[in-house]
């Protein structure tokens, strides 16, 4: 009887040990937040725009692939793509010059467009 208690303590400990775990590591656990990329925002009617309340656009020379794969159009390799031309090229001069990289056609660069820049 004395070795059935035991065993029985024994299992009781360990699964509390497992649920302590858990708890610990899903308060610990924060998932990836999602990417938010939103357009312009059209022009007040006097005609102005006030800068702090406009997006911040994605520097296509220097940002790294998973970035890059935000913008509309554009997945896995056409970011790889996108990096692949700067750095045989030295980077965009101009955000049109990303309708050389293949795969980016006049369609993308429309959806693009107003999204992306060209860092100095």
């Amino acid at each position: 009887m004395a070795g059935r208690k035991f065993w029985a303590i024994i299992i009781i400990l360990l699964i509390t040990v497992i649920v302590a775990g858990g708890i610990v590591a899903w308060q610990r656990y924060s998932p990836p937040h999602p990417i938010e990329i939103s357009l312009p925002q059209a022009a007040e009617p006097d005609g102005e725009v006030n800068p702090a309340e406009l997006p911040q656009k994605i520097d296509i020379n220097r940002s790294e692939a998973w970035l890059l794969e935000a913008l509309p159009g554009i997945g896995e390799s056409k970011a790889q793509a996108i990096i692949g031309y700067r750095q045989q090229n030295g980077g965009f001069k101009h955000i049109i010059e990303i309708t050389e990289v293949e795969g980016i056609g006049p369609a993308i660069y429309e959806d693009i467009k107003d999204l992306i820049t060209v860092g100095d």
